[in-house]
């Protein structure tokens, strides 16, 4: 084997990408279209589907786009993973399936600038953190200026571990990702793609990038079996529990938008964090 042949080996496979998804043909078509043109490419495509009375995934606009990805050399796995015990054991079932050593969790219905995947690698390289996200941008929100839910805290230094917990000001950094505050920031301070800056978060949402190896650390998302079947908040528990034993942060600019579909998880009450007693129930996305 050459030398380039051997370092090509090396590097092939960095990065898992986990796609949970439920009744959604469009959004997913979409969301995977956006991938198509990431400037970083090593990277397989994992997708569990949880469609009890569909296929989205053998879908022609699906089927399409993932000729497309298997044609840049993208390898493609497909589960159809029922019966659905909740989000955090469908986030758990993905986790199982990954051997890179990072896993990017991809909510399916966003739209990704094409270096977005990039950016987030090279940051986790650079700190060496539990996680990177890139928060979503809701643009249907970008006449909604909101000065006072734009305060941002840039990491000065290595990203470090640190707890954040409800009631704290340091929870309070979630309302910077609420409607289009991300966009509104990056758009003041003119960063450039080519220069991410990772900053202090509560939590990151839809578009979160981890080290694989410490995820599995903390348990992953096993906290499943603790939890009652229809809940939300499980990828906040998991990035408490990453950020007070590695460290974790977003990143600027984002350059993810959110669809704003309606949410395929209606019944907010059973909160992750709040039914396993750290932090309290709050809402988490895309803000109106």
């Amino acid at each position: 084997m050459s030398i380039f042949l051997f370092y090509a080996f090396l590097i092939v496979m960095q990065l898992d990408i986990l796609i949970p998804t439920y009744n959604r043909v469009a959004a997913l078509a979409v969301t995977l279209t956006s991938l198509c043109a990431q400037t970083y490419r090593d990277f397989r495509i994992i997708i569990s589907d949880q469609t009890e009375d569909g296929d989205p995934l053998n879908q022609a606009e699906v089927q399409a786009v993932l000729r497309v990805l298997q044609l840049h050399g993208h390898s493609i796995e497909l589960h159809k993973h029922l019966p659905r015990q909740g989000m955090a054991e469908q986030r758990q079932f993905l986790l199982e399936q990954a051997t890179a050593p990072y896993v990017l969790y991809l909510d399916d219905d966003l739209i990704l600038e094409p270096w977005v995947i990039q950016n987030l690698i090279e940051v986790m390289q650079i700190q060496s953190c539990g996680f990177v996200g890139s928060a979503v941008i809701g643009l249907s929100f970008l006449e909604d200026v909101r000065p006072d839910q734009q305060q941002i805290e840039f990491w000065q230094g290595p990203v470090q571990p640190e707890v954040v917990q409800s009631g704290s000001p340091a929870w309070q950094r979630y309302k910077l990702h609420n409607a289009a505050n991300l966009y509104h920031v990056q758009q003041q301070l003119q960063l450039p793609p080519d220069r991410p800056r990772p900053y202090h978060v509560a939590w990151v949402s839809a578009c979160v990038l981890y080290d694989r190896a410490k995820l599995q650390k903390v348990g992953g998302f096993q906290f499943w079996q603790d939890l009652p079947p229809q809940h939300c908040g499980e990828d906040v528990l998991a990035q408490l529990r990453m950020m007070a034993e590695y460290g974790g942060c977003g990143v600027l600019p984002s350059g993810v938008y959110h669809q704003e579909l309606p949410t395929t998880l209606p019944d907010r009450s059973q909160d992750a964090p709040q039914v396993l007693q750290w932090g309290s129930q709050i809402q988490t996305g895309v803000e109106s």
